[in-house]
C-alpha cells in the first residue's frame, strides 16, 4: 500500500480524512428503491444500486510533506498566470456487492483511457452485509458519499451513482448525459489555475485565481490503483469476473485554502500508485464542512 503523509499550517478537522461530515442517519438504496426527487430518468431505475482495500496501514508506510506556505508568497507570479482548464473529475460511488454496478463499472473503465477526464471509482461498504464483502470498499468513501447527498439535500444514497465536478449527480451508467455533463465541465472556465512541477514521488503544486473566492477550500491527494481483476465468489455478482479501473486506496485532504493569496504546496509520495491533486470548494455544514463544486485537478505523473 502506498501513501502520504503531511504537514500543515492550518488543517479544516475534516471527518474520515475526507474532509467532509458523516450523515449516519442516510441509509442506503438501489436504484428501483429511489424515490422520483432523485431525479432518475426513465429506465435508470433498473440500471442502478452501491472503494480498494481499507488504507489501514496506509500512514504508516508513508512519509512526505505538504507545506502551506501561502502568507510568503503574496501576489505573485502565480495569479498573473493564465488558468488553463483541467480534466473533468469524476467519481463513481460503486460496491461489488450490488448486481446494478457492473454496467457503471465498464464505463468508468472507458473514461480512464482518456486525457480529458480524471475518472475515480470509490467502492462503498454497505452492500458487504448481501454476502460479498468487497475487498476495495471504505467506510471513509461511504461518508463522503453521505456528505454530496446531504450537501445536495437528498436524503438517500444509492449505486451506482457517478458525481461530476462535485455537483452533478448521476442516476446509473447514463452514457449520453455523462457525455454532456464532460463537456459542460470542459466548457466552464476554471476559477482556480493548478500547477504541477517534479516527478519521482516529489512534487511542487501552485495553486492560485485571479478573483477571489467565496468559499473556502480543501485541496485533496487522491491515491488510486490503474487496474484490478476481482473474481466475485458470493453475493447478487456471485461467479462473475470483473476488471476495475482508477479503484481509489486513499483520499486524503492535505491542506486548507482561503481562495485568496495563491498557494504553494510541496508533497512526496511513495509508492508506485497514481495520485491526483483535488481542490474542492468546502460548503458550510453544521458540524463540518461538505464537498461542494470541484475547482481545479491535476495529475501528479510518476
Amino acid at each position: 500500500m502506498t501513501g502520504l503523509a503531511f504537514i500543515t499550517r492550518a488543517t479544516f478537522g475534516m471527518a474520515a480524512g475526507l474532509g467532509f461530515a458523516v450523515l449516519a442517519s442516510l441509509g442506503p438504496a438501489r436504484a428501483d428503491d429511489l424515490p422520483a426527487a432523485v431525479g432518475a430518468a426513465p429506465g435508470a431505475a433498473a440500471a442502478m444500486q452501491s472503494a480498494p482495500s481499507p488504507a489501514a496501514s496506509d500512514e504508516a508506510q508513508t512519509r512526505g510533506l505538504v507545506e502551506d506556505v501561502a502568507a510568503a508568497l503574496g501576489k505573485s507570479a502565480l495569479s498573473l498566470r493564465p488558468i488553463t482548464q483541467s480534466p473533468v473529475v469524476i467519481e463513481l460511488f460503486t460496491s461489488q456487492g450490488c448486481s446494478s454496478c457492473p454496467p457503471a463499472d465498464a464505463l468508468l473503465a472507458e473514461l480512464a483511457q482518456r486525457d480529458d477526464v480524471i475518472p475515480l471509482a470509490l467502492h462503498v461498504d454497505y452492500w458487504d452485509y448481501l454476502g460479498w464483502e468487497d475487498p476495495f470498499a471504505q467506510p471513509s468513501f461511504t461518508a463522503r458519499q453521505k456528505a454530496y447527498a446531504y450537501a445536495a439535500g437528498e436524503r438517500t444514497i444509492y449505486t451506482p451513482q457517478m458525481i461530476v465536478e462535485g455537483g452533478e449527480a448521476l442516476v446509473g451508467p447514463q452514457a449520453d448525459t455523462l457525455e454532456a455533463l464532460i463537456r459542460k465541465g470542459k466548457d466552464a472556465a476554471d476559477p482556480v489555475g493548478i500547477a504541477v512541477s517534479g516527478a519521482a514521488g516529489k512534487y511542487e503544486i501552485e495553486i492560485w485565481s485571479d478573483n477571489p473566492l467565496d468559499q473556502p477550500t480543501v485541496v485533496q491527494i487522491v491515491r488510486y490503483a490503474p487496474e484490478a481483476r476481482v473474481k466475485i465468489l458470493r453475493g447478487e455478482n456471485a461467479g462473475i469476473e470483473m476488471d476495475y479501473a482508477n479503484v481509489v486506496t486513499s483520499w486524503h485532504a492535505v491542506a486548507q485554502w482561503d481562495g485568496k493569496a495563491p498557494t504553494r504546496l510541496t508533497a512526496t509520495l511513495e509508492g508506485e500508485e497514481p495520485a491526483v491533486v483535488i481542490v474542492q470548494s468546502a460548503l458550510p455544514g453544521r458540524k463540518a464542512p461538505l464537498p461542494g463544486p470541484i475547482l481545479a485537478a491535476a495529475r501528479l505523473d510518476r
